[in-house]
């Protein structure tokens, strides 16, 4: 195990000496190896944790946290870069505007150490070249996000909404309100001086849930059918909606400025419209996109089509005020194979379906997304015992926050297991925390404590979900022997 580890830091190292030193005749070379490395990196995370029986996000995320720190403790330009991120690109926005190097430094980077650093390395021989291959492996993780999301709504119905019941619906009501409140307290409470956009986005990164971990577990020990399962996947897709509902007014208020009553009824307003717009007009653009690539093939419509129509409801959802995110997923919702039934079709095109089709993409892209929320994650702020109470208040109460929901499911199920199946926060969790760190509200010390809460969370889950589920049926057969007798 640990040779692989050493390999991928090897390489990392090498593709940060290479980006930053040697001297290329093509300009996107270093951009080449350093996206690369990035993604060699969460090949060997994702196969680690496959090896050890964790969902292969975890693996991602952890591979991302040692290499960022370990090579960051090295000195590697390439990986201060990468963990600075957003910030620093924010900072170059000042020096278009006629700043100095210097003074835009001071003002996003309160250390003076790491201040003069960055302007170092900003100003150095391949300070654009590092800036470049940033700005690159952050791009292709924004589109990792957008995909991932579209996935979730690929897998996502109204239909299935309504079938999932009342039980779904209560406990996914629970379980988003229940770990919002407790998360808005600790937080208060452990940071009194912080923004109310600070505490909005953590309190909505702990009502967020990760279905796909729940669902493998699930699989795994055969009881996707019992009532349990349906009640659990059925809240999660409630829980995504409402966690997408959340982040919008979330977002909306800390872009806003302002937390008025005018101002949360204008972005619960936009956001209806958004939906009402995109229910309605969202298949009719599709149908004429789907018209317009009637002289390609089936598969390269689908690709095509599905492409632009994502992309296309993205930027959409920005352009009304909300995350690009929510966009992605409506249009996961909105999209089905039978749309494509027009198109003539051979025999080996009508086995290819959507997600088929976008689950390279979602391979290639995603992994680079949660090994870059890994690279920036700063281990050395956990030495300050204030992030250590906040990341144990989080923890806290997103366990406790799930475990309510499980609660109000009803009294002839097994609500632990519902309470636990809700627990994982997984890739929704990061999801909510990148944009927050996006946005400017989350920041480096608060943004790791969120990234512990849900490493924690993500890794309790399954064996828990599995001990409670068969301590479950242990209790039923027990009860049913105690009322029929012994035979």
């Amino acid at each position: 195990m640990q040779r692989p580890v050493l390999i991928v830091v090897l390489m990392s190292l090498a593709g940060a000496a290479l980006a930053a030193e040697a001297s290329h005749a093509d300009p996107v070379a270093p951009i080449i190896l350093g996206v690369t490395a990035i993604l060699v990196s969460a090949v060997i995370g994702r196969y680690l944790s496959r090896r050890l029986g964790q969902p292969s996000v975890l693996g991602e995320l952890i591979i991302g946290i040692t290499l960022g720190n370990l090579i960051y403790l090295l000195g590697g330009d390439f990986i201060l870069v990468v963990r600075e991120g957003r910030v620093l690109f924010d900072m170059i926005d000042l020096t278009f505007g006629g700043m100095s190097v210097e003074a835009a430094a001071a003002r996003y980077f309160a250390d003076p150490v790491l201040a003069q650093k960055i302007v170092d390395i900003v100003q150095g021989p391949h300070g654009m070249q590092l800036l470049s291959i940033a700005h690159t492996v952050d791009i292709f993780s924004r589109y990792g996000v957008i995909f991932l999301m579209f996935l979730v709504g690929l897998e996502t119905s109204v239909e299935e909404m309504r079938s999932a019941g009342v039980p779904s619906l209560k406990v996914a009501l629970a379980g988003m309100l229940s770990p919002f409140l407790l998360g808005l307290g600790v937080a208060w409470l452990v940071l009194p001086d912080s923004s109310i956009g600070s505490l909005l986005f953590i309190g909505a990164t702990l009502g967020a849930t990760s279905v796909g971990i729940t669902a493998r577990v699930l699989t795994e020990l055969d009881v996707l059918h019992s009532q349990e399962a349906r009640v659990i996947l059925g809240a999660a897709i409630f829980d995504d909606v409402l966690g997408l509902i959340a982040l919008a007014i979330v977002s909306g208020i800390v872009i806003s400025g302002s937390i008025e009553t005018q101002a949360v009824l204008q972005i619960v307003g936009l956001s209806a419209l958004f939906i009402v717009a995109v229910m309605y007009g969202g298949p009719f653009a599709l149908r004429t996109l789907i018209a317009m690539m009637r002289g390609l093939q089936a598969h390269e419509a689908k690709i095509f089509v599905t492409f632009i129509f994502v992309m296309g409801l993205s930027w959409f959802a920005d352009l009304v005020g909300l995350a690009t995110i929510i966009g992605a997923f409506a249009a996961g919702v909105i999209m089905n194979d039978a749309y494509f039934a027009v198109l003539q079709q051979d025999g080996a095109s009508r086995r290819e379906t959507i997600k088929s089709l976008m689950d390279p993409l979602e391979a290639i892209l995603v992994p680079i997304f949660f090994v870059l929320i890994g690279l920036q994650v700063k281990l050395e702020s956990f030495l300050s015992a204030d992030v250590w109470l906040l990341a144990s208040g989080l923890i806290v109460a997103a366990i406790v926050g799930k475990l309510v929901s499980g609660v109000v499911a009803g009294r002839r199920l097994n609500r632990l297991a519902i309470g636990i199946g809700m627990l994982p926060r997984g890739e929704v969790g990061l999801i909510f925390a990148s944009i927050g760190k996006g946005l400017g509200v989350i920041d480096g010390q608060l943004f790791s404590a969120i990234v512990l809460m849900v490493v924690i969370t993500t890794v309790m889950a399954p064996s828990l979900l599995k001990w409670s589920l068969r301590r479950g049926v242990c209790e039923n057969v027990d009860i049913e022997q105690s009322t029929t007798g012994p035979k």
